[in-house]
């Protein structure tokens, strides 16, 4: 900071700036309020149709996120300028004072250029009138104003220099839009670059060098910082992409660094948990630094990393992978790159790869497995990332010009033809971390939203992209159900992906010649076109595992109860209506739901045979343990991309009326499930056939009174009969379906 710039400062220009973003923050704020609770909301209550359903209502969540992006970078950004313009100021001040107080001891401050000053005597006594009375001062006094005076230069220059860096690092986190860069001060956005720069100076270290205490600070400093757009992308592009994959391998090599290993190989599993979320962060950034840095992480990994025989790139990096949300497009190219490695690898995916040898060094630490193949790690990426997760599984592995009789997609190769590689966990018992990892990629690759989640009244609808994919996986178990009940574990999974496509189902279940299943099954978005058999077969394999058969089982009989209030509102518009008749349209809402819950029940007869209480009470606890994970979340509702809503307070989405029937309907089958699970035994195999039917009549009788109840249908005394009758021929009809389409996949007892 120049002397005579911080004396003289006029801080007109910065007042106006502060108070300019002041505004504009406080405008930003009532934006994003209006675009939130206003244009999404509006959004999410609307009925879309067509193109708007899939392209519109999600642009409009996406600008209302830009809103809120913007709000939280403007706010940012008004701390950052406001603390700055303070400080200034009390350096100014502190300046001029020290200026006085040299003058009051016959010493000027003088300017000499350059940025430099002096300091000497203001009156020399030599040239002092007559009888004028000069402060006495010492050379001390000399050197304590100067050194002073550069305290104050030195501060003045910290101040500007860090607020520019900052702003300048803000700036650069998005291209385009704005990023969600969130400070309450400038010393906490300097504080957050400043530790990017020595954790990752720690990081460049060679991994035998590397101390306790320095991998307890790179711990705790990411663990602090994983989430901080700053720091995350200031450490990546320090660290670099090669620096980052020499740093992961280097210290899981085998006795690289024997104290750490002795002292702290509990603490690994922390520090590639933090280190992944960090640079999942980093990836958001648009920087040049980390477009740079994306590239060389894709380019570096098919090569060895440290030394010509160590693991590749790709098999240190996937196990960063498995926490966080990675960019899209980075995860995508990444990806195409990993597969094409493995292409070459595997011969086009005619043998295995990937195999470990005794001194192949753990590179996952969560004990899981041991994180050499590259794959698993990728695709638990994936399921936190589902805008990747679609094209990835849906691109091309091997083209049919390579000798094959069609496209085979990457899910197609995965699922149904890759050989795995034989993987252990942390106790050398045989691992399925990757198949599993596999499904909950699926999972966000057909859903829209990162597995294990519960989609939300801003759930966009059903793509393209993601109903054709979930049509390869119903028509890839159909043909082969051992690919799913040989790996049970990622059955919930696919119990979760099928209750999302309740709507498609049941429109694929039902017998209507004139196809308008479009009235009586509302959608939005892209349906997923299936082939009865195949549905049939699908759904008969997914309820011979508790959790998938509770998925389903829950959704389906919600998307019922949201189907029959959303028949009976006597408002609904005639071009909506399904028939005229409503006893008509009750009775094919309770026929298709009762099919449904028939073929479950059929798959988990199945399961059940020859074990019969014990592991039908499994049933029951699974379907019970939906309550705790539903009820405080919203899902998607009748004519929304989902299937069904997850939670009887559905709001916006379905209505009151909607949450009245479907919270009744809910209400009797965790409760039933409950006291089931508590008790001797369950449904056992042909007791629970007439008993289980009994029951899914029963749900449907109480979502049809209920939905004519609060529609005040008093025109309606019978429909309960209707529903139970239909629901009952519907649940018989299954039997005939499953013998008729499944006959290859039931056991004969």
């Amino acid at each position: 900071m120049d002397l005579e710039a911080l004396r003289f400062a006029n801080f007109t220009l910065l007042d106006d700036a502060v108070d300019d973003w002041s505004t504009l923050t406080d405008t930003l704020e009532k934006l994003e309020r209006d675009a939130s609770k206003g244009l999404q909301g509006t959004a999410n209550r609307a009925n879309w149709a067509g193109v708007n359903a899939t392209v519109s209502k999600e642009f409009i969540g996406k600008t209302a996120g830009e809103f809120h992006d913007a709000h939280v970078q403007a706010k940012s950004i008004h701390r950052i300028l406001l603390d700055t313009r303070d400080e200034l100021k009390r350096h100014h001040g502190r300046l001029n004072d020290a200026i006085e107080r040299g003058m009051k001891k016959n010493l000027t401050v003088t300017h000499t250029g350059g940025g430099g000053f002096t300091v000497q005597m203001n009156i020399h006594p030599d040239r002092a009138g007559k009888d004028t009375d000069l402060p006495e001062h010492g050379e001390g006094d000399v050197t304590a104003l100067r050194d002073e005076i550069q305290r104050i230069l030195d501060d003045a220059t910290e101040s500007d220099t860090s607020a520019g860096k900052v702003l300048k690092a803000i700036a650069d986190q998005s291209t385009y839009g704005f990023s969600e860069v969130k400070y309450k001060d400038r010393d906490s956005a300097v504080a957050a670059v400043e530790s990017a720069d020595e954790l990752s100076k720690l990081a460049r270290k060679g991994p035998q060098d590397l101390t306790v205490r320095e991998f307890d600070k790179l711990r705790s400093g990411l663990k602090a910082y994983a989430h901080d757009p700053l720091f995350s992308e200031r450490f990546a592009t320090s660290l670099g992409a090669k620096g980052t994959l020499e740093f992961w391998a280097g210290i899981n090599e085998p006795g690289v660094n024997p104290d750490l290993n002795d002292l702290r190989q509990g603490k690994f599993d922390d520090l590639q948990k933090y280190l992944g979320l960090t640079l999942a962060t980093a990836t958001q950034s648009d920087s040049a630094g980390m477009v740079d840095w994306t590239r060389q992480m894709v380019d570096q990994g098919g090569q060895p990393v440290r030394t010509n025989s160590g693991a590749l790139g790709f098999q240190v990096m996937s196990n960063l992978m498995r926490w966080g949300d990675y960019d899209d497009s980075f995860l995508h190219s990444y990806g195409t790159a990993l597969m094409e490695t493995e292409k070459q690898l595997t011969d086009n995916g005619e043998r295995g790869a990937w195999q470990r040898t005794p001194n192949s060094p753990y590179l996952n630490r969560t004990g899981s497995d041991t994180g050499w193949d590259p794959v698993t790690g990728f695709l638990k990426g994936l399921s936190n990332s589902p805008g990747a997760a679609t094209p990835f599984l849906n691109d091309t592995f091997t083209p049919k010009r390579d000798g094959h009789d069609a496209d085979v997609s990457n899910f197609q190769y995965l699922f149904e033809k890759r050989d795995w590689p034989v993987e252990v966990d942390g106790d050398g018992e045989s691992s399925d971390t990757g198949r599993n990892y596999l499904a909950l990629a699926l999972e966000a690759g057909t859903t829209g939203h990162p597995a294990g989640e519960i989609p939300t009244a801003d759930a966009p609808p059903h793509t393209a992209e993601q109903a054709r994919l979930m049509e390869s996986v119903v028509h890839s178990i159909s043909h082969d159900n051992t690919r799913l009940t040989e790996h049970p574990y990622m059955s919930d999974s696919f119990g979760q992906m099928a209750s999302e496509y309740l709507h498609d189902m049941n429109r694929a279940m039902t017998n209507d010649s004139d196809r308008d299943t479009d009235r009586l099954f509302p959608i939005v978005g892209e349906p997923a076109d299936f082939e009865c058999r195949d549905v049939t077969r699908f759904l008969f394999t997914v309820g011979q595992h508790p959790e998938g058969y509770a998925a389903v089982e829950v959704g389906q009989k919600s998307y019922m109860a949201q189907l029959m209030s959303y028949h009976l509102d006597p408002d609904l518009p005639e071009a909506q209506r399904y028939a005229q008749d409503p006893h008509f349209v009750v009775e094919s809402v309770a026929h298709g739901s009762g099919e449904v819950a028939g073929t479950l029940a059929q798959g988990r007869a199945e399961a059940v045979a020859g074990e019969a209480a014990e592991k039908d009470r499994a049933y029951e606890e699974s379907v019970a343990r939906w309550k705790d994970g539903i009820l405080g979340g919203i899902g998607v509702g009748i004519g929304v991309g989902t299937s069904y809503i997850a939670s009887p307070v559905g709001g916006a989405v379905v209505g009151g009326v909607a949450e009245t029937v479907t919270g009744a309907v809910l209400e009797d089958l965790f409760k039933n499930a409950e006291g089931k699970a508590k008790g001797d035994a369950g449904l056992i195999m042909g007791e629970s056939w007439d008993a289980g039917m009994n029951e899914n009549n029963q749900y449907i009788e109480t979502a049809a009174e209920r939905a004519a109840k609060e529609h005040r249908r008093t025109d309606l005394p019978d429909v309960g009969e209707w529903s139970r009758e239909a629901g009952r021929r519907g649940f018989m009809l299954s039997e005939s379906s499953v013998n008729a389409m499944a006959p290859d996949l039931k056991t004969d007892i």
